[in-house]
């Protein structure tokens, strides 16, 4: 065995023992930072409309132009949605409901409100779709829910 072989073969066995532990790895230590992440970026956002609630009102009435609802009615959906779905992304509670919601929302902004801004949005929109098809993982209440009272539902079907 030459030597660029041997040194070869050992990165190939390293690479190979690194991407089995990565594997291994379980959903649950994805979704947590996945959820906090998304909640972060939602919760920070109605904590800037709520600081300044006028300057909320100002930028949906002359900037966001959202077609087919009035921009106070707008603005109060989006701080409700924005208050929500964070928290019951951080407890993993209707996880899925609420990737979902956000998911929407995030379409809404990135058509009609800031199509430019599609790179942060894609971002969003791929961390929500896991979320979406996974679920909150093990370290959720979704979870004990589920552990709970799914199997009671599931026997009823």
């Amino acid at each position: 065995m030459t030597v660029k072989s041997a040194s070869h073969s050992t990165v190939a066995s390293i690479t190979g023992r690194a991407l089995s532990w990565l594997d291994r790895v379980p959903y649950a230590a994805l979704a947590l930072p996945l959820r906090f992440a998304v909640a972060t970026v939602f919760w920070n956002s109605a904590m800037a409309k709520l600081a300044n609630w006028e300057a909320t009102i100002s930028l949906f009435t002359d900037e966001y132009n959202l077609p087919l609802l009035p921009p106070v009615l707008a603005a109060y959906m989006a701080l409700t949605i924005e208050l929500t779905t964070p928290v019951l992304l951080v407890l993993g509670l209707f996880t899925r409901a609420a990737a979902t919601v956000l998911l929407c929302m995030t379409g809404v902004i990135e058509i009609f409100v800031y199509p430019q801004a599609w790179p942060t949005h894609i971002q969003w929109a791929a961390m929500m779709l896991v979320l979406l098809c996974r679920g909150a993982g093990a370290i959720s209440l979704d979870n004990l829910l589920w552990h709970r009272f799914g199997r009671r539902l599931s026997a009823n079907a």
